[in-house]
């Protein structure tokens, strides 16, 4: 097996190399001054289309060394095929920025993330539907109280400092560092050396749970891993093609460690109705006044419409669509882990913690880490490491999922009067 690899040494050197430049979200950001001015602008009851003018790149020498990488890929070899769709997501994702503020720029963001109203798996629902349906299911409990109202009391330096004593005892002498950064749209973003949280703003109890979760024990713990892998190095890339996967596995230990909340659910749900609205055609304040009616503040109504604009045109229809990868990720993942347990396959679940990958990476290369070719992961969450218990929730789940709620009603529990005898 090694010796298989080491044929593809040379194609997955260059993939690293050609694929360092091409940063998606860091080309794609707002200046900080651009939420500040919208927000004046809102308060004083005068509220304008943010004016953003998109990334002008070229990435003509990049794209030029993925296509040979692709043209010299056999596609016939498992670690041939990874490393062709990897080297075409990043072409894709070059081509997508180069042609931002432009309806091309729509074009390759559903090509690499999805649309709206694609299915989810193998049945009918859409992304859309199944957002749909979530929100529906949630506004019983938003209306009871189950959806508190949070205190966003933690400071930005205060989050940076409760990561940095998450992360010392796990990694030890493989440091990640947490930093602040005035113009991210998003809360956070993690990659193999560093933590990046959004400056000014505040963030909440739950929102730095959530974050050591999903930012630190999945994106920077797999690309680590990634980067530790002795012959596949790419395996530490964040390539597009992965990001459904990421961020599915990501959203996914929030809920098996107690991270996620309601609220956190129901942004993830409208995310995805919000990319539907500006594909429809709304614009940046339609996008500002849907999310402040469903419950966000200012501050966070911005962030969330100007996720959906990055790249984009503000009067709406030329948007980007990442933000619908979160709830199809979880559900893909969650899928996945299912399936690998009923199958006996619980290595599954591990491989995919050994990089950065797709959840088909992880059956394809599979031989290989069986053989010891590619190397299991160095480090773990937490709750992948406790194997008894990760497998006793996921084989309940198992269970419970094939018994079906159709035909199943309330009352069928109700006492009867057997229940009643003495």
């Amino acid at each position: 097996m090694d010796t298989a690899l080491e044929q593809f040494a040379d194609l997955d050197g260059r993939l690293v190399d050609a694929a360092k430049d091409i940063k998606v979200l860091s080309q794609l950001a707002w200046p900080a001054h651009v939420g500040a001015e919208f927000l004046a602008g809102w308060h004083a009851g005068d509220p304008r289309l943010p004016a953003v003018e998109p990334p002008r790149v070229r990435f003509d020498s990049n794209i030029r060394a993925l296509a040979s990488i692709m043209r010299e890929c056999d596609r016939d070899h498992p670690v041939g095929r990874y490393l062709y769709r990897t080297a075409r997501s990043y072409k894709l994702a070059a081509a997508m920025i180069e042609q931002a503020g432009t309806p091309e720029f729509t074009a390759r963001s559903i090509e690499l993330y999805g649309g709206p109203r694609d299915p989810v798996g193998p049945g009918q629902v859409s992304n859309l539907s199944a957002a749909e349906q979530f929100l529906a299911l949630t506004d019983d409990f938003r209306a009871e109280g189950y959806i508190p109202e949070q205190e966003f009391s933690v400071s930005p330096e205060q989050a940076a400092d409760a990561l940095r004593q998450r992360i010392s005892p796990v990694f030890g002498d493989l440091p990640i560092a947490v930093v602040i950064d005035p113009d991210m749209a998003a809360k956070a973003a993690a990659g193999p050396t560093r933590v990046r949280l959004r400056g000014a703003t505040c963030f909440s109890t739950y929102d730095v749970a959530q974050l050591v979760e999903h930012e630190v024990f999945v994106h920077s713990l797999t690309a680590l891993n990634g980067r530790e892998q002795p012959h596949v190095r790419s395996l530490g890339l964040g390539a597009p093609r992965t990001t459904a996967t990421q961020e599915g596995l990501a959203t996914f230990a929030e809920m098996i460690t107690n991270a996620i909340d309601l609220a956190r659910l129901r942004r993830l749900a409208l995310r995805v109705k919000a990319v539907d609205l500006a594909l429809s055609g709304a614009d940046f304040i339609d996008l500002f006044r849907f999310f402040h009616d469903a419950g966000q503040d200012p501050g966070e109504s911005f962030h969330s419409a100007a996720r959906v604009f990055r790249g984009g045109d503000v009067a709406g229809k030329v948007v980007f669509t990442k933000d619908i990868v979160y709830l199809r990720g979880l559900l893909g993942v969650h899928t996945f882990f299912l399936k690998a347990i009923q199958s006996g396959r619980p290595e599954l679940l591990h491989h995919l913690f050994s990089g950065r990958m797709a959840l088909g990476d992880a059956i394809e290369l599979d031989p290989f880490f069986r053989a010891g070719a590619l190397a299991p992961p160095r480090f773990e969450p937490a709750w992948v490491k406790s194997r008894a218990t990760l497998a006793a929730f996921l084989i309940y789940s198992v269970l419970s999922t094939s018994l079906r709620l159709t035909g199943v009603e309330l009352t069928d529990f109700a006492v009867d009067a057997t229940d009643m005898a003495t």
